[in-house]
Formats: C-alpha cells, sequence, structure tokens
C-alpha cells in the first residue's frame, strides 16, 4: 500500500520510515505532490486541530488519501506550552533558539515534567480519523546526544531516566516515542478508511 504523508520534514520521514519498516507500505511525501506548498496551513489550537487541517488539504488537492501529523512537546510549568508552538516557539525557529528559549522560561524552575504529543490523521472519501501518541519525560538543564532532533537533547523520557531522547538509538527511540505510538496505530486507521 502507498500512502502519502503531508511533510517535507527529513527527520520526521526517516522516523516515520523506521517505524513502519515491517507495515509493507510505501511511502511518498509532499515532494512527491505537484503544486503542494513548501508549508501546509496550520491555523488550529490543537494538534487534532492542525494534523486534520494538513490532511485535509493534501486530500482535497491530489484526491489521495492523506496522512499528517501534528507534534510538540508540552511543559507543565508553562501551562502546556510551547505545545502546538513548538516548531515556532521563540522568534527565530530554530531547534537551537527554541531549546534556548524553553531553557529561559524554566530558569529557577523545579517542576520540570513535560511531554512529547503526536496526533496522526488520515483523510479521504470515507472521512476522517485520528490517534494520539504521548511520551513522558522531563526537561534537563544542559543538552546530552547528537541523535534526534527539536527538543531531543533536553528531553529525558521515562522509559530512560538516564538517557535524553538524543542519546537513544533510532529502534530505541521509536519504540516509546510519541511518534512511534501514533503511527503503529496508522495500519487500523488505514483499514477503517478503506473498509
Amino acid at each position: 500500500m502507498r500512502i502519502l504523508i503531508a511533510t517535507r520534514n527529513d527527520h520526521k520521514l526517516h522516523e516515520i520510515r523506521a517505524i513502519l519498516a515491517d507495515s509493507g507500505m510505501e511511502i511518498s511525501d509532499l515532494r512527491s505532490v505537484e503544486g503542494a506548498p513548501e508549508e501546509l496551513p496550520e491555523t488550529g489550537s490543537t494538534f487534532v486541530d492542525n494534523a486534520i487541517e494538513k490532511a485535509r488539504f493534501i486530500y482535497e488537492l491530489t484526491g489521495q488519501v492523506a496522512v499528517a501529523d501534528d507534534s510538540g512537546i508540552e511543559v507543565d510549568a508553562l501551562g502546556g506550552a510551547p505545545g502546538v508552538f513548538s516548531k515556532r516557539f521563540s522568534p527565530e525557529g530554530t531547534d537551537q533558539a527554541n531549546n534556548a528559549f524553553l531553557l529561559q522560561k524554566l530558569a529557577g524552575v523545579s517542576d520540570r515534567r513535560a511531554r512529547y504529543r503526536c496526533v496522526i490523521a488520515v483523510v479521504g472519501p470515507k472521512g476522517e480519523f485520528v490517534a494520539e501518541g504521548r511520551c513522558e519525560g522531563s526537561i534537563v538543564e544542559g543538552p546530552r546526544g547528537h541523535g534526534g532532533f527539536g527538543y531531543d537533547p533536553y528531553f529525558v523520557p521515562e522509559e530512560f531516566p538516564d538517557r535524553t531522547m538524543a542519546e537513544l538509538t533510532l529502534d530505541e527511540k521509536n519504540a516509546i516515542s510519541h511518534r512511534g505510538r501514533a503511527f503503529r496505530q496508522l495500519p487500523s486507521l488505514l483499514t477503517r478508511i478503506h473498509s
């Protein structure tokens, strides 16, 4: 089965392809869609809203069943921020600037609990279906590791309390990550949308 993932993010695609490696799915991305914009609309206030909006946009553009995700990090001490603004948390919007801004916001804060969340949406002729994955953990004060992307060097998952996400192997990360937990539900969503 060929599926269209509504993204151009190489880091994200690498993880998704690894997560779905045994599914038999052939994965393509927005670079294969003529007329697809560089950035998809993300006007929602929740991960669910944004995932559905992106998948719906690509489904309407192509007529193909489309899969999109929206994901980010929520920090309890910041009232769940950055949340849907994780990619654009700082004015610069780069990983380095976002992490620096997060640490600045958490200066002197002892409660550093956080979670990664990922919502996937599948949109096709038979409707719209969503699934969610979460990974609980906390934010450390200094970066560790060279893997992953985004906030990974600062996020310690509960399942590996002595390592950040950036210190895990890809297989370890995908086994516990928000994205892994969401995308492992994709085959059942596709069954529903094709039934």
